[in-house]
Order: structure tokens, then sequence, then C-alpha cells
């Protein structure tokens, strides 16, 4: 049928789970935490050791913990109109200030508010090259 649409449902995106795309969510993490580093004027990352391995832990704490924290809050997420995930990766980007703080690394987020609004950058950031993979996506299957 020319103009049918075929939709599929399939748990998880196995494009996404490759290690190119794993390394570049990695990589724009990274450069969502150095932006929020630079416009956020409480969160302070100092050398590029301690950026490299805040990194690290932003990347395992969102694999481990945030499908936990959002399941556990997903009433308050379809309450707020899913405004409750901004403080889901604030609680997240706030646990990965600590625990590189207990690696004495040169990471540091100054307070809850630093917290929100380095956490709203990088989910800016990130929901920026979402669109820009979904863009590039849809122009490879049009090719094909």
């Amino acid at each position: 049928m020319r103009g049918a649409r075929v939709y599929r449902f399939q748990l998880g995106d196995p494009i996404n789970r490759s290690p190119s795309m794993l390394l570049l969510r990695f990589l724009v993490n990274g450069i969502g935490l150095f932006l929020a580093s630079v416009i956020v004027s409480g969160i302070e990352i100092n050398d590029w050791q301690s950026w490299l391995a805040g990194t690290a832990i932003f990347a395992i704490v969102n694999v481990v913990l945030k499908p936990i924290a959002m399941l556990a809050s997903c009433c308050l997420i379809v309450a707020t109109f899913g405004f409750f995930v901004l403080f889901v990766n604030t609680a997240l980007l706030g646990l990965t200030a600590w625990v590189a703080g207990q690696l004495e690394l040169n990471f540091v987020v100054d307070g809850f508010w630093s917290a929100f609004f380095g956490a709203l950058i990088i989910s800016a950031v990130s929901l920026i090259e979402t669109l820009a993979i979904r863009k590039r996506r849809r122009v490879s299957e049009r090719e094909h």
C-alpha cells in the first residue's frame, strides 16, 4: 500500500544503545555540565579531570537511579504535566555533586537553585541533541 504508515511497538530503541550513541550521550551530558558551570554561578568545575569524572558520575547516576526515580514519582510527573521531571533531574545533579565531593573532585553545586538551573541547562542541551538525532533519523529513513 502506497502512503500507508506502519507502526511498530518495541521496548527500547536499539540505535540508542549502540556504543557510538552512548558516547554521544556522554559527550552531550559533558557539554551540558560545562555550560551549566559557565552559566550558573553556584556550579563550579575547576579542572578537566573533575569535569570528566563528574560527567562519568552523572552518567552512572542517570543510568542507575533516574529510571527508579521516574517510576517512583510517575504520579507527580503526570499531575504536574512533566514539570516534576525537573526536580528529579535537580536531585540527580545534586547527588552527582555529593558523590564528586566524596571523591574530593573539584565539582561543586552550591544549593538547590544552582542544581535546579544547572539541571535545566543540561536538559535543554539534551533536548537539542535528541531533536537533532530525530531529524537526522527521519532524513535517513526518507532516503531509504
